[in-house]
Parts: C-alpha cells; sequence; structure tokens
C-alpha cells in the first residue's frame, strides 16, 4: 500500500503558523518579483483569486476583502517541509519526497491502516503546525486520488478494498486524475467521459493506443497492479539554471554583471549540492517584450568549460565575462540567467591535456558552503555580487525566517 502526504494549501499554511491572527483570514502568495499569485488559502479562493493571477490585476479584490499579501519565503517553506517529512518518516518505514508540499510513504506491515494514519496526521499537525491530508491506496495513482478525497473527508481517506475503490472512482472527475494532462483530458472528453470509473472501464488497448506507454501505465495502476515503485528514482537532471527578473531596468554593464555573478555563483552551489559538474555554461538576457516603446534584445552565449567544473570561482569569472560580451549599450534590460548543461558526477570529470586541474578550488568551495550553511546564504561571496544590490527581487511582503535566523525567532512572554 501507498500512502500520499499532502500539506493543505502549504504556502498560505506556513504564513499563518507564526501569526496565529490571520487564521481564517484570506491568504494569497505572491512569485518571486511579487508578480503572479502561487499560492491561495481557501477564503481566497473564495473570493475569486485563481492561481497565476498577475498581483495587479487582483489589487482590488486584495484592497476589498484585506487580503492579506505575502511574498514567497522559501527557505521558510523549505525548512518546514524537511520537519513535516521527518514526522511522517516516525510513521511509515519508508518516505520518498514528491515535491516540497507532498511525498509518497510505503505502507507495508501497518494492520489498522485508516487508524495508523489519522494517529500519524494528528502527530505532524501536532508537532510542526502545518495541516495535512493523507490518502491511501494501492498504487500511487490511486493513493494521489484518495488523497484528494482525503481534503474532503476529515484528512484521511483509506482505499484498500475493490468496493472502496469503485466507489471512490464513481464520482472523481477524469480532469483530476494523476497522469492526465490537459491534452489526453481533450481526447477523453470527446468520447462524453467524465468520471475516472468509466475511464477505467475502456479497454487497456485504448489505453496503450491512444496514451500510449503511460497510457497503459495508469490503465494497470487504476485497477490496482502498482507499476510505480515508492523508491523510483527521480529522472536525472539534464541541467541546472539560476535565473531572476529584475526589480528595476538594468542599462549599467557593471550592475548586470554584479546580477550574473550572483547567479553563477547559486548556480555553483546548486552544482555541488548534486555532486554535478558542468561542461557548458550559458549566458543570457531578456528585455521586456510588452514594452514595445523600448529596444529588443535576447542575446545568449554558450561557453564550454576547459574541465567540467562546480567552482564558483571559476564559474563567475566566466559568467561574468559572456555577460560583458552580450551587453549592449541602449538597451534596458529586465531579466537574466545563467544555465549549466552536459553535467558530469564530479567524481567522473576528466582532466585536460592543456589545462591543470584547480584543486585548490574545490577545498575552497567547500569552506564557503559549510560557512554560508551555518551563518547563511552570502555570509561569504565574491566579490564581483556587490553589496547594494538594486536589482534584487522585489520581496515588499516577506515574513521572517522564523525557524532559519536567530533575530527573526518569536519571542514568547
Amino acid at each position: 500500500m501507498f500512502a500520499l502526504c499532502d500539506c493543505n494549501n502549504f504556502y498560505a499554511s506556513a504564513e499563518r503558523l507564526f501569526k496565529p491572527a490571520l487564521i481564517d483570514l484570506p491568504i494569497v502568495v505572491l512569485s518571486n518579483n511579487d508578480g503572479c499569485v502561487i499560492a491561495r488559502s481557501e477564503e481566497a479562493k473564495l473570493l475569486g483569486i485563481r492561481m497565476g493571477d498577475p498581483a495587479f490585476l487582483v489589487r482590488d479584490l486584495i484592497t476589498k476583502y484585506d487580503i492579506q499579501v505575502f511574498s514567497s519565503n522559501y527557505v521558510l517553506y523549505g525548512d518546514l517541509s524537511e520537519r513535516v517529512m521527518h514526522n511522517l518518516g516516525r510513521w511509515f518505514p519508508m518516505v520518498v519526497p514528491y515535491s516540497i508540499d507532498e511525498c509518497f510513504a510505503w505502507a507495508a506491515g501497518i494492520t489498522n491502516m485508516e487508524e495508523h494514519a489519522v494517529q500519524a496526521r494528528s502527530a505532524i499537525i501536532r508537532n510542526t503546525g502545518i495541516p495535512v491530508s493523507i490518502g491511501i491506496g494501492p498504487t500511487k495513482t490511486l493513493a494521489k486520488v484518495a488523497n484528494k478525497l482525503a481534503k474532503k473527508n476529515k484528512g484521511v481517506f483509506v482505499m484498500d478494498s475493490d468496493e472502496s475503490i469503485s466507489g471512490a472512482l464513481a464520482t472523481f472527475p477524469v480532469e483530476d486524475l494523476w497522469g492526465v494532462g490537459r491534452q489526453y483530458y481533450k481526447k477523453i472528453a470527446q468520447l462524453g467521459i467524465e468520471t475516472v470509473g468509466q475511464l477505467r472501464d475502456m479497454p487497456e488497448l485504448w489505453f496503450k493506443n491512444h496514451m500510449t506507454v503511460q497510457g497503459q501505465r495508469l490503465y494497470n495502476e487504476l485497477w490496482g497492479r502498482p507499476m510505480l515503485s515508492i523508491g523510483d528514482p527521480p529522472p536525472k537532471a539534464k541541467g541546472l539554471s539560476v535565473t531572476r527578473s529584475f526589480s528595476c531596468y538594468i542599462e549599467d554593464p557593471d550592475v548586470l554583471c554584479e546580477a550574473v555573478s550572483a547567479y553563477a555563483s547559486r548556480l555553483a552551489e546548486k552544482l555541488r549540492h548534486e555532486a554535478l559538474c558542468c561542461e557548458f555554461l550559458e549566458v543570457f538576457m531578456f528585455t521586456n517584450v510588452h514594452r514595445e516603446d523600448h529596444p529588443q534584445h535576447y542575446p545568449r552565449h554558450v561557453h564550454r568549460m576547459g574541465v567540467a567544473s562546480n567552482s564558483t570561482l571559476e564559474i563567475v569569472a566566466v559568467a561574468t565575462k559572456v555577460a560583458r560580451m552580450l551587453f549592449h549599450k541602449g538597451i534596458k534590460y529586465r531579466k537574466a540567467g545563467v544555465i549549466a548543461t552536459v553535467l558530469i558526477p564530479q567524481a567522473e570529470v576528466q582532466c585536460n591535456l592543456f589545462q591543470e586541474p584547480k584543486t585548490k578550488h574545490a577545498g575552497l568551495s567547500a569552506v564557503i558552503d559549510q560557512i554560508n550553511a551555518v551563518y547563511g546564504r552570502g555570509a561569504i561571496r565574491v566579490a564581483s555580487e556587490g553589496f547594494e544590490k538594486k536589482w534584487r527581487l522585489k520581496h515588499e511582503y516577506l515574513s521572517g525566517g522564523y525557524t532559519t535566523r536567530w533575530q527573526d525567532i518569536v519571542a514568547v512572554k
């Protein structure tokens, strides 16, 4: 049996955790640069706020209903996510994170499944303060269905018999089924199929012919035959990137290089975290496509590293050099990014006959990571990142680092 644990309205719940006065109030969380709505509380959903709405388009609704607005605080969300996963691991023998707010768990050897899930849910809420829902089924797909039903059934729903599975799928909408995207849903809707129960009754050959191998896997999953293992490894990353929009237009090459340097430094950190090195480094810049009165420029350049690297010093040096090369005077740049491709495990990097390996860089990068892990990201950084950072993303509504910064820890009187 598989269990899927999902945090309810996770970002909004995380913001409420340290501000109890926000309970029952509508909340929205905005994306990077405070651009679009990426999370909503149930109260905000009822007021007509939709996922992906640009913030400026819903400003009137926010003012009218006094909706609480927050900038995305991924450091806080990531820390609370780890706490939820850790607590879930006390109740299930194996836990595999699926995203920041949900994870699959292996529920083998548990006798009273529903009672166990109820106790696990209560413990997670008590220990972390984050409301969760747990759905259990014989396959990952059915566990996903059970989790959606759990949100309407006091937080827990178990499908452990043919009767409970058939009953649940008889009314479950096809468009909410995991694995059915927009294009597949169009094909299914043309046949007049509205529920997963109706879809499951279609011949297996239809799934294979119209939804390829993925459809055949879905068919077996819906009939309780697991085709996805709990420990299926995530697909190997083909590239890593750090891209950001600026809070203002950049027309100065020095300021642009500061931003690109900061992005390159973060990219190198991500590579080391994944124990990878990159052979190619791509740098690009964008102007604002919606401003027809501005000259448009979308330069990009791919640089081949002499030896695959994840060194902050090397990657920053290449990125800033390319950024200066791409920069054009008189252009108002709105976004830039750095992308690492052709990734190689750092233990398998081949040296170059014409270039000596920079072994000191590895030790220096490791020390930088260790210090920044203790004192916070950016405690040590390359000087080319600058200090004022006027281009930095807007975070006008950013909440505190309640679990990661000493000065933000809540004081209880």
